[in-house]
C-alpha cells in the first residue's frame, strides 16, 4: 500500500512541474535611438531559444539562436532596413511569443534652422517651438573636431548668433532636442 501511495505521489509531482513550464515571456521595447529596439526574454527553462525577426512579407531578415540561458536582454537595431512591420518571435522548448514592432523613419528635430550671416565667420542658430524644451548645440570644426557644447533651455523660440571665425574649415552643427532626435545641418 505504501508503496502504491508513493507511486502516485511522485507521478503528480512529475505532471505538475510537467504542467507548469509556461510559454515563455516577451517584451520588446522601443529604443531613443530610431531603430533600436531592446527585446526581453524571460523563460521556464534553461535551454536553446530562438529569435527570428520577419517582415510584413513573412521573409526572415534575421534569426539567432541562444543556448543554456533562462532568460536574456537583447539590442536589435532595424538600421538599414525598410521602414515598415516587422514581427520579432521567440521560441524556446515549451513554445513561441512574437510581438510586432513598427520601425519608422527617425523624426528629426524640427524648427531648427543654421543660417550663414555676412562673411565674417557668423552663424545664426534659429529654434522655433510651441512650449518649453531642453536642447543640445554642439558645433564640429571641418575636421570634425568638437569645438562647442552646450545645453540650451528654449521657451517658445530661439535666436543665437556663434562667431566661428577662428574655427577651421566649413563648421557642422548638430541639435538635439529632448526625444534623443538629431538635425545635423553641415556647410
Amino acid at each position: 500500500m505504501k508503496t502504491k501511495s508513493i507511486l502516485i505521489v511522485a507521478i503528480a509531482l512529475v505532471s505538475s512541474v510537467a504542467f507548469a513550464q509556461t510559454s515563455p515571456k516577451v517584451a520588446v521595447i522601443s529604443q531613443k535611438q530610431s531603430g533600436t529596439f531592446k527585446v526581453i526574454y524571460e523563460g521556464s527553462t534553461q535551454g536553446k531559444v530562438k529569435m527570428n525577426i520577419r517582415n510584413s512579407s513573412g521573409e526572415t531578415v534575421f534569426t539567432e539562436t541562444i543556448n543554456g540561458l533562462t532568460g536574456f536582454i537583447r539590442p536589435v537595431n532595424f538600421t538599414g532596413l525598410k521602414f515598415g512591420e516587422y514581427t520579432i518571435e521567440i521560441a524556446d522548448a515549451v513554445g513561441k511569443q512574437s510581438q510586432v514592432v513598427n520601425y519608422q523613419s527617425p523624426v528629426f528635430a524640427k524648427n531648427v534652422h543654421v543660417a550663414k550671416v555676412g562673411t565674417e565667420g557668423k552663424y545664426l542658430l534659429a529654434v522655433a517651438n510651441p512650449g518649453t524644451e531642453k536642447i543640445n548645440v554642439k558645433i564640429f570644426d571641418g575636421e570634425n573636431n568638437m569645438v562647442h557644447d552646450e545645453t540650451v533651455i528654449v521657451n517658445g523660440s530661439l535666436g543665437l548668433v556663434y562667431n566661428l571665425k577662428q574655427v577651421a574649415g566649413a563648421p557642422t552643427f548638430e541639435v538635439t532636442d529632448n526625444s534623443g532626435a538629431v538635425k545635423t545641418i553641415q556647410y
